[in-house]
């Protein structure tokens, strides 16, 4: 019994001795932990110092920043200010000028709204002239006239007088319309003027499928025979040139012939007959007025060469006197320079001239006396 209770007390005993062992380990885990949880404070609480020193910066940062966004905004606001009230001030400048062009256009075209009111007038003169000019076209020999003034007035105000001449008489006794002198002694060119339109006013006027063609017929037939005539009459060779012009005095039935006739200008081309309407003529007479150009120059050429010779000897005179001339500035240069050196000479020595006497003499030294010795 006794045995057991000691037993039991030994348990015990142990038992309160883990206890305790174990009520020890923990104060120390708990002194321990203090300690850490002490550091982790003091660590926690210079954090918060440093955070709120740079919360302080932070913050006066912020209220540099926004001096200096404020500083800018106004400086902005005045750079807009000043740039709005140029904008400004162009915007009136330009809608001042706008005004004043917008004035000055309306004006422009008052006038030519008057103008316009003067050609209108004169259009419906022109309406009544119309019906005389018909009239004049009706009749063969004045249609001829108006087609031959048509022509002479287009050679006589792009040629010299020399080079042309109208209702020339050829060996045969046929007198062309004009006849056009061409360079380097070749024949001269003949133009024919007399067009027959009586088949073309016929041919406007059908208003029917069978109408139209006889009148087509006829104006082919016409075409033709005229331009067989122009051949058998004008080309004559080694008195005139081998190809004539047959005049049309009007820009839409040449057109229209190019258009509906192509067979009639394909036979007047191998008949050597050129069909010109008055801007071909008036080409043809600029080209040739530019070969009678080339000409009367190529002719000049031999006076040209001339007088580039005499001036190339005037140019070689000019080169020598020029060399010469810069002989004599070198040669004067050459003095000027000795001049020079002279002067400089007789600088130097007239200064060193001056010096003498000026300089105060030093004494000389006394000469030492001899003393007897006693």
């Amino acid at each position: 019994m006794e045995t057991f209770v000691a037993a039991v007390l030994l348990v015990a005993a142990l038992l309160l001795a883990g206890c305790l062992l174990v009520l020890w380990r923990a104060g120390q885990a708990g002194r321990q932990a203090g300690a850490e949880a002490s550091a982790r404070a003091a660590e926690l609480e210079g954090r918060i110092a440093t955070l709120l020193l740079a919360q302080s910066e932070t913050s006066g940062r912020i209220q540099a920043m926004q001096e200096h966004l404020g500083g800018r905004q106004a400086e902005l606001n005045k750079t807009l200010s000043e740039r709005l009230d140029g904008m400004t001030d162009r915007l009136n400048q330009s809608m001042g000028e706008s005004s004043k062009n917008t004035h000055d256009n309306l004006k422009k075209l008052h006038e030519r709204l008057a103008v316009i009111d003067a050609a209108q007038a004169t259009i419906s003169d022109l309406t009544g002239q119309v019906t005389t000019l018909s009239g004049i076209l009706g009749n063969k020999q004045t249609r001829g006239a108006f087609g031959q003034g048509r022509m002479e007035s287009i050679v006589s105000d792009n040629m010299p007088a020399s080079a042309f001449a109208f209702q020339f008489t050829l060996k045969s006794g046929a007198r062309p319309d004009c006849v056009i002198y061409l360079p380097n002694g070749a024949a001269p060119l003949v133009i024919d003027a007399k067009f027959p339109l009586e088949a073309h006013t016929a041919l406007k006027a059908a208003d029917n499928p069978e109408a139209l063609k006889a009148a087509a017929t006829r104006y082919r037939g016409d075409l033709q025979k005229h331009v067989k005539d122009i051949r058998e009459k004008y080309l004559i060779p080694g008195e005139t040139h081998d190809t004539a012009f047959m005049f049309v005095p009007s820009e839409s039935i040449f057109a229209e012939i190019h258009e509906s006739f192509d067979d009639v200008v394909q036979r007047a081309y191998r008949e050597r007959v050129m069909i010109v309407s008055p801007s071909l003529l008036l080409l043809s007479i600029q080209v040739i007025q530019q070969v009678l150009r080339d000409q009367r120059l190529r002719e000049k050429a031999h006076e040209i060469q001339d007088e580039v010779a005499k001036m190339m000897l005037d140019v070689d005179r000019l080169d020598d006197r020029a060399r010469n001339l810069q002989k004599h500035f070198n040669a004067v240069t050459k003095d000027i320079d000795q001049i020079l050196v002279s002067s400089d000479k007789v600088t130097r020595r007239g200064h060193d001239i001056g010096l003498i006497g000026l300089e105060t003499p030093k004494p000389e030294p006394l000469p030492s006396l001899p003393f007897e010795e006693s």
